[in-house]
Parts: C-alpha cells; structure tokens; sequence
C-alpha cells in the first residue's frame, strides 16, 4: 500500500531567511500603523533601543474624534511593561510631539517612564505642551530641539463643572501633583515653575508660559538642548553605564 503521506520538501535557508525577514518588515509596518512605535534598526536587525513616541493628544477615558492624531495611554502602558521585561531591550527612547491632554493619562505614562529601571531618554521634537512637561521630564535625561516649544499653564477642566468649593481642591490637589512631579524629575525650581504657570500676559486666551529650546534648559526644566544624534548617543552611554551596575 502506497504511503499518500508525501514527504515535506526541505525548506532552503535562504527562503527561510526570506520568511523572517518578510515577518518582521509586516510587523514593523504593523506597529508603526497601530502604535507609532518601531525598534530603532529593526530592518533588518533588532536593535537594543526601544522607540517610543507621544504625539498629537494625549488620550484619557474619554475618546476623542476620529480626525483627532491622538497618543491612547491604554497602548503606551503595556509598551512600557514589555520594555521593561524584555532582556533584549536595553533602553529606550521617548520621542515627544504634543500638545498636551487627558492629566491623569500623562501622569500615569510619566510615572511609568519614571520608574523604569533601564536607560531612558526624552527628546522634544515641534511642542511638548501641557500634560506634556511632566513626560518630557520623566526620563533619566532629556533633550529638546531648538525650534521645539513647551507650555506651561495652570491644570484646566473641559465640560460641566460644578462651581463648588470640593471643585477646586480638587483642581489645586491635581495641580499639586504635577508641579511635585516636574520638580522632582527635573532642575527647576518649584517657584519658577510656578511663576512661569501663573504668568500673564504672554498667551493669548490663558495664562502661562511657552517656552523654546534653549530657554527651557535656562530654566532646568531639560537638561540640553539636541536632536536625534545626541539623544540616542546619551542613551548608548547610559546603556553602558547600566550594564557595568547589572555585572556587579
């Protein structure tokens, strides 16, 4: 009796290495369509950097409209936990151009950054505005372009309102909480935070402060100014730095 199984024709190692490669460029593509994220070099080649970016608005409990460009925290979270348990993952970087959004959504994606125990680097590219500060200081070292601006405003709340007393310290407890934030993570000084929030005159319809480049650092609310070359040559010094502590 004929055996009708047929025996499987061996798979050569140059289609095989065909396949792989096909697999991780529809994944790349995959991920940047989904996410905005892609490893830095992973055409061909993985790489030890994560790439992580926080753009348009930051989106919280509430869903934005559809032609809204929109960074949803429920994507970004489990992101960072992949990172942070990836041992292939050595470090990552944290891309930023926002204008702000949901407070309680940035602070939980700026704590998460925080208390990662790799390498990280923050890089402000166009704006990190608003809810955006305190995840532009979240990481072990930030860079902020030239031409890149940030702003700095009291906390504001969109939708019915209840003029009650609990209204407002509530407003005042969350206000707190990102000022003990931005301080914390960065060299500015709580009092020219504020000054810089509750300043008049400079924004059209708020009060507050937009800050560039250079100024930003002036005031230590960033460590240097820089693009992508410095950003990802500071993470490769952290990186080795990192590895020297994990072999001791």
């Amino acid at each position: 009796m004929a055996n009708k199984e047929q025996a499987k024709e061996p798979v050569s190692p140059a289609k095989n290495e065909q396949r792989e490669l096909d697999d991780t460029k529809k994944t790349t593509v995959e991920g940047v369509n989904q996410l905005g994220q892609v490893n830095i070099g992973s055409l061909p080649t993985e790489s030890n950097i994560y790439c992580l970016t926080v753009i348009g608005q930051v989106e919280g409990h509430m869903v934005l409209p559809p032609q809204n460009k929109t960074t949803k925290y429920e994507h970004i979270i489990p992101q960072l936990v992949a990172i942070e348990q990836n041992p292939k993952i050595e470090g990552v970087l944290i891309i930023l151009n926002t204008v702000g959004g949901d407070v309680e959504a940035g602070l939980a994606i700026a704590e998460m950054i925080a208390t990662l125990s790799k390498p990280s680097v923050t890089l402000v590219l166009g704006g990190g505005h608003s809810i955006g500060v305190p995840i532009a200081v979240s990481a072990k070292y930030s860079f902020i372009a030239e031409t890149a601006t940030m702003t700095i405003h009291p906390i504001r709340m969109n939708g019915l309102v209840i003029g009650v007393p609990q209204t407002f310290d509530y407003l005042d407890k969350m206000q707190d909480r990102v000022v003990r934030f931005v301080t914390k993570h960065s060299n500015i000084a709580e009092r020219t935070f504020k000054d810089l929030m509750f300043k008049t005159g400079e924004l059209t319809r708020d009060i507050g402060t937009t800050v560039i480049g250079s100024d930003a650092v002036k005031h230590g609310l960033i460590d240097a100014v820089g693009g992508i070359g410095e950003a990802i040559i500071k993470l490769q010094e952290q990186i080795k730095q990192w590895r020297k502590q994990e072999k001791e």
